[in-house]
Order: C-alpha cells, then structure tokens, then sequence
C-alpha cells in the first residue's frame, strides 16, 4: 500500500514537473517570438538578453491588460463563461490589449536603449565570472583616479587640447608629467609616447612630457635569477659562465644584466620583470576604459580620436613588451644599415636560441650611451664630433628612404658612442616600416628642400599625408617656403636643429592627418635633431640633410636606376596604350555621329546613400507616425457610429487600434535617431 501511494506521488510530481517545464518552455518562446517582433519593428540592432526580459514582460502583462479591457469595456467575465457581447467583440479586444501590450514593451526596450544603448553594459557572464580580475582592477583604477585628483587634474582634463590658451598651461602640464609618473610605467610609456605627438598636444606639454623616464628600483637577484631560468627554459649554468647580479640599467619593465657565455663572449641580458607584464595588461585596460570615457563625454577626446590613439599604443606596448618582435626588428634595421652599405653603425647580434618572448641575449656593445658622453664628446675635436653627427644622420635617412626600414627612437639613450669612434643602436621595441611610395615622396621632400624648391616641398608633403578635405594649397604652399627660406643654409646650426618639429608643426595647423608610420618617421627625426645636438652643438642637421637628400636622389637618378623605373612604368603603361587606339576612334565616331554622351552617376558612395535612406526613412516614419495619432486622436473624440459594446463606439476601438499603430512607429522614429553604430553594437545586454 505503501509502495503504491510512493508511486502515485512520483508519477503526480513528475506530471507536475513536465507540465513547468511545458509552461517555462512554451514561455521562452512566446518571449522569444515577441522579441524578435519588437527588434524588426525598431529597425534597429537591440540585444537580445534586453529583448528576451521585455519580450517575459509582454506575456506576463498580457493577463492583466486583458482584465483591464474586459472591465473598461464590460465585455463580461475574464474567463468567458459569462459574456455581455458577441464572441467577435470579445476577439477584437483580445487583439487590442496584444497589442498594446507589445507597444508597452517596445516603449521599454526603446527606453532601455536610450537609457543605457546596447554596447555601453558588461555582457551578462562577466557578472558571474572574473571577480577577482575585477576587484584587482576596480582597485587599480581607483589608485589612478586618486592620483589624478591628488595633482589636481580632475577638473583640467579639457585642459589638454592644443586650443587651450589657459595661462596656467605650464602648470597643468607639471602635474600631468607628476601624475604619470606616479601612476607606474603604461602611464609613463603612455606620457612619452605623446610627448612624440606635437599633432595632439601643445608645446608646454610636449616640453614635460619629454622629461619622463622609466629608471626604477631594480628588482633584487633573488628573483631575476629564477626567471631568466624560467624564460631560458634551463638552468643559467649551461649557458652562462657568469651573470652580474648587479644591473647595468634597471627600468619599469626590465632591467639589464652583464653576462658571459660559455663560448666566452661577453653579453648583455635583458630581462623582464616578473610582474611586469600582468601590470601593463592590467594598465592597459585601464588606458582603454579611460580613453572609451573621454570619448563619449569630452569633445576635444573625440576630435583627436582618441580611441585609436590609445588602442594604437596599446598594441604598441604589447610589441614592446613581447622580446621577439624586438629580435626582428635588431635583424631588420641590421639588414637596411647592410643593404645601404652603411658599416660604421652597428646593431648588436642577439642569440635567438637564448632568447624569447621576455628575455633577449645579445652582444655587449663597448662605449657608452650618448646621454653619458660628455666627458668622451669633450675630448675631441669639433671636426670630429661633426663627423659623428653626420654619421648618425646619414643613417638614419638612409634607413628612411633607401630601405624603408628604420629605427624610430633616437633618443640619446639608445645610441651608443662606441670606443672606436663609432655608432651602435640600441632598444629596437619601435622600429618603423615605410613602402616605396611614402619613401620616393619623402626622397623628393628632401631633393626639394636641397634645391630650395617651396612647390616640390608642398606637392610631395601632399603626396606623402592624407590630404585634408579643405586644404588651402597656396597657404600650405607660402608655409613651406617661409621654412625653406628660414632653415637653408647660413640660418646657423644651432636654429637649424628644429627644423623637422616646425615642419610637423605646419602640417597639423593645416588639418593635415599623419598616417602612424609617416609620424614615426617624423618622430625620429625631431628626437635625432635633439641627439645631434648633445654629439655636436656646431653641427648645421639642415645642411647636412639637405646634402644626404642631394645624395640619395642623386643615387635613384643614376642611368641603371632611371632605366628600372622607366621599365616599370612602361609595364604598368602597356596595358593603357594597347586600349587607346580603339576607345580614340569610338569617341571620334561617337562625335561624328552625335551619339558622344556622358553618364553621371549621383550617389554612388554608399556612405552617400546610407545617409539619405536613413534620412528619408525616418521622415516617412515620422510622417506616417504623426498621421496615425491625428487620426486617432479625431476617432476617439468622436461621438458618433455604431456602438461596439454598452460603453465603447467603433470609432472609438478603431481610433485606439490606430493610435497602437501611431505609438509604434513613433517609437521606431526615437530608436532611429538614437541609434549607435553597428560595431558597436552587437555583444551585449
């Protein structure tokens, strides 16, 4: 007996288990099929987890719209088994309280949407994953914000913008170069990569900015020995005879040790921090949330695009950060100085099979770097250090236009005086790579300044960077004589050395974008300029680029060279001349004959066309929305037709049916114009 009421109640409870899961399944997809509804009637994307809760919302207010009616209408009982009117009338209000119903939870998306826009919330499994990720960077965010606000900088973020013409400009650019390098290394990296960027700031916070260094305490032996065992992949012992455990150079993210192989020759290990990369990921993300805020809430953020600027040096610094890049750029910069036949500028050999993502092996270089030079510059003869000069310049532009391949950061840090009266570069996390047309322009830029040609200048600077949409030519074109004229030779060495900076200067005041690499390449030439200037106060950059370009273009107008490029033109000519002949003689016929036409076509770009369907498109929307609601409105007020039920006239049920039609597409017309970007708008909530 017993047994027999267990089964009974199992069976009763199972039955009451399918029939949940029935009526939860069923739910879902009624919710479903209104979402989907609503997100076609919007037009516009909408996420789904935010369409799926109002699309639960509509069914479960679908019971009690419905009472409502049946009261307001006095249409009978809820359930049907009492009805004051004909079954028709009782389906007819069925469809109305649907309806409105579904209007109801559109006009909730259509508030979700404005409110919080789909792409601005967390995707739904980050709120049950990654608290402790979270937390850590919760924590690090609010240690920048404290110090941004400790040095006063809250409330001058718009004090940043080369339009500012506050008069305590120097003092806010102190306290952004303060609060960076407080903020840790991404933000003193962050610091020097805009103190490159004369384009986006202005001249006090280039000034400060430059002064920013990554010099820190050195992490203790006791933990750099276990991780260049760790990036090895081995004991030091079979490979090194000895390693220093004193540091040559100790910086945020590595630090530099002496060392010798087991074959004898002496090495430098530079080796990354244990924590550095998690911090940098970590700042990074930081940089990327911060730059996403500032450009939805600061205008002058939004003009720089900033979101590209920060993404740009955020995969920067992971290239930095990742040692094998760095090996192939040393490999690469060593190939153009090889194929330039350029021999006194030397690139350390680094040990592939010693190093890797975060450890890299090379050669020591005998001498020192030029920021510790003095004494060595001191002693020689002006004619000498001239010579050094002209050495280090006559490489780096022959890396830029010859090869294309280039070291762009020539800080006096990075290159070395070697015993030998020598040059040696160093650090190649930034190395610069530019194709044969940018470096034909930038060949022709320099033979025209050589020739003091102002129009030469002007085309190729217009040929080598993306031309603004309102350039004024002759204004451009007058500009770059008046620097033509101020920097040729005679001005003085010590004017002459700012040249390259006044030109980028120029070129952003006439709304000129500069493509990354052409700013790299610019970049490196304005730090070269202040390099040169520690090896040899005297020496005239101008006059000696303006010799190199001579020499360069010289080189690309011998006989051999000419001949190469006339073949290539003539091979991408060939094709052209083989047409020409056919379409001459149908154009003289067409002529002849009357039939010559020309066919223009209007809006052929498809941003074009995009703008003036969504234009017309909302127009009409708006157009039919307001035409639904007048008529509405007119029906309901009326006191005249048939009488539908005891207390509702026809006119009156048509004119609220039109006004659900007139809410809708109103409804349509806010989510249209509130309406983001596709990419931007396809993950989340």
């Amino acid at each position: 007996m017993d047994l027999q009421l267990l089964r009974d109640g199992f069976v009763s409870g199972l039955g009451t288990a399918v029939a949940l899961i029935a009526a939860a399944l069923t739910l879902l997809l009624l919710a479903w099929l209104a979402a989907t509804i609503a997100r076609r009637v919007l037009g516009v994307p909408v996420g789904w987890p935010r369409s799926m809760v109002v699309g639960v919302f509509m069914i479960l207010s679908f019971s009690a719209m419905s009472r409502y009616l049946y009261d307001a209408a006095d249409l009978g009982s809820v359930d049907g088994s009492q009805l004051n009117v004909p079954a028709a009338v009782v389906l007819m209000f069925l469809v109305l309280a649907v309806a409105w119903v579904f209007a109801i939870g559109v006009a909730v998306l259509v508030g979700l949407e404005v409110a919080f826009p789909t792409g601005s919330l967390p995707k739904l499994t980050s709120l049950f994953s990654g608290w402790r990720a979270r937390r850590q960077r919760a924590k690090r965010y609010s240690d920048v914000v404290r110090i941004a606000f400790k040095h006063g900088l809250g409330s001058q973020l718009r004090g940043l913008t080369r339009n500012t013409r506050n008069a305590d400009e120097e003092e806010t650019a102190l306290h952004l170069r303060l609060a960076l390098n407080e903020a840790g290394v991404t933000f003193v990296k962050l610091g020097q990569m805009l103190s490159t960027r004369r384009d986006v700031l202005s001249e006090p916070y280039i000034r400060e900015l430059s002064k920013l260094q990554t010099h820190a305490e050195p992490e203790p032996w006791s933990a750099i020995r276990p991780a260049i065992g760790k990036y090895l992949g081995r004991d030091l012992d079979e490979v090194f005879s000895w390693v220093n455990p004193e540091p040559l150079a100790s910086a945020s993210v590595a630090q530099v040790h002496e060392g010798t192989l087991l074959s004898g020759q002496v090495v430098v290990l530079k080796v990354q921090r244990p924590s550095a990369l998690r911090q940098v990921r970590r700042d990074i993300d930081i940089v990327l949330r911060m730059a996403r805020w500032l450009d939805r809430t600061a205008p002058w953020a939004r003009s720089l695009g900033i979101n590209n600027l920060a993404q740009g040096f955020a995969d920067s610094l992971r290239e930095e950060l990742n040692y094998r890049v760095e090996l192939e750029n040393m490999r690469s910069v060593a190939a153009a100085l090889a194929e330039s036949g350029i021999e006194d500028v030397l690139v350390p050999h680094a040990y592939e099979e010693f190093s890797g993502s975060r450890l890299l092996v090379m050669d020591k270089l005998d001498g020192l770097p030029i920021s510790h030079s003095h004494h060595l510059l001191a002693a020689m003869q002006p004619v000498q250090r001239n010579g050094v000069a002209e050495k280090l310049l006559k490489a780096t532009l022959s890396q830029i236009v010859d090869t294309g391949v280039f070291h762009a950061d020539l800080h006096p840090g990075n290159i070395f005086l070697r015993d030998d009266g020598g040059i040696g570069l160093l650090d190649f996390g930034s190395v610069g790579r530019l194709d044969p047309g940018t470096r034909q322009s930038l060949g022709t830029l320099l033979y025209a300044v050589e020739k003091d040609d102002g129009v030469s200048a002007t085309d190729a600077l217009i040929e080598l960077l993306d031309r603004p949409d309102e350039l004024d030519e002759r204004a451009l074109e007058r500009g770059v004589g008046q620097l033509l004229t101020r920097y040729r030779t005679g001005f003085g060495a010590h004017g002459s050395r700012s040249m390259f900076s006044v030109l980028l200067n120029l070129l952003v005041q006439h709304g000129f974008a500069v493509p990354p690499q052409i700013a790299a390449a610019f970049r490196a030439l304005a730090a070269l300029e202040g390099t040169l200037g520690q090896i040899s106060p005297d020496f005239d950059v101008v006059a000696a680029a303006r010799a190199e370009g001579k020499r360069i273009m010289g080189r690309q107008f011998k006989p051999g060279n000419l001949k190469d490029q006339l073949e290539s033109r003539m091979l991408q000519l060939l094709p052209l001349l083989d047409r020409m002949p056919r379409r001459i003689n149908k154009l003289t016929e067409d002529l002849e004959q009357g039939r010559f036409s020309m066919n223009v076509r209007m809006l052929a770009d498809n941003r074009d066309r995009h703008f003036l369907d969504t234009l017309v498109q909302q127009v009409v929307v708006a157009l039919l929305a307001s035409a639904a609601t007048l008529g509405a409105i007119v029906l309901i007020a009326s006191d005249t037709g048939p009488m539908l039920t005891e207390n509702v006239r026809m006119h009156a049920f048509f004119g609220y049916t039109l006004l659900f039609a007139g809410f809708v597409l109103s409804l349509r017309a806010v989510a249209l114009v509130f309406r983001r970007h596709p990419e931007s708008t396809n993950r989340d909530i």
